[in-house]
């Protein structure tokens, strides 16, 4: 494997390189060890995240060195680079058309993807829902038992390249047309709101004690988040900003697949 990463990190320094049959097979052989789980951009170690960074390089030169093909798939066509996944069966993988996932994306067994689409270099975990219309960016990290509710956007690292992948940890429930981008982490049982927008700058704010606590691009384990706004002073006056806020944590009576709307009537955020 070091071996794998020095012809990698010789490749991204020179992109010569991608020319040479033994740095293509080498790319081709990390994005089949993805695909089949056998490596991960990212993987949780001692309570954290480690991410491999040679890993995601070679997510990135995967593009340059394959050639533009046309994919059939009943009455669906597509032109692209990147072959889809195929054999869910085998895998234990439900899969309602239309979903699409890239090759090089790794989804575990007792996972279920409503039409949706996953981006290669992604990692999604056992019971697991990607719901309809739902998106896994290139690279990000989804866990087990996950629910992500319908039109949900998780970002990817590919557009604009960064650093670190987006990452969901288990058991967390990601609200409608919620969007989590730039490499943010949402700790193990959060619970998101529907339409909360998390990058790298959002102000995510803790309210639920005396005083306020500001985090930025992590959600705390088991926070219960809503979208919200504060006030800014700009030249030309006052204005509104987003933010999220965590108004509580979920409590340990509440199961870990409850509904959305259980999580927040506990909070009393619905009637």
């Amino acid at each position: 494997m070091e071996e794998k990463r020095k012809i990698i990190e010789s490749a991204w320094e020179n992109r010569n390189f991608l020319n040479d049959e033994l740095t293509q097979d080498t790319i081709r052989s990390i994005i089949e060890s993805i695909d089949k789980g056998e490596l991960r951009v990212a993987e949780p170690h001692d309570g954290d995240w480690i991410v491999h960074e040679w890993v995601k390089k070679a997510v990135v030169l995967y593009f340059p060195i394959q050639k533009m093909h046309t994919i059939e798939v009943g009455p669906y066509e597509y032109h692209d680079k990147i072959p889809l996944k195929k054999d869910y069966a085998s895998q234990g993988v439900r899969v309602v058309p239309p979903a699409v996932v890239r090759h090089g994306a790794y989804i575990e067994s007792g996972a279920i993807l409503m039409p949706s689409y996953i981006n290669l270099g992604a990692w999604v975990g056992s019971g697991t829902m990607v719901d309809t219309w739902a998106t896994v960016g290139s690279c990000a990290q989804i866990g087990r038992n996950v629910h992500l509710s319908g039109g949900v956007g998780i970002g990817g690292v590919l557009e604009p390249l960064q650093a670190s992948p987006t990452i969901i940890e288990d058991d967390c429930f990601i609200g409608s047309r919620s969007i989590v981008v730039e490499g943010v982490r949402v700790r193990k049982g959060a619970v998101l709101g529907a339409n909360v927008v998390l990058t790298q700058s959002t102000r995510i704010i803790d309210v639920s004690g005396p005083e306020e606590i500001v985090y930025r691009g992590e959600v705390p384990e088991n926070s219960v988040v809503i979208p919200g706004s504060f006030t800014k002073s700009f030249p030309s006056g006052d204005y509104q900003v987003n933010c999220a806020l965590i108004i509580g944590l979920r409590k340990e009576s509440t199961d870990k697949k409850t509904s959305l709307n259980e999580a927040l009537r506990q909070h009393n955020i619905v009637g």
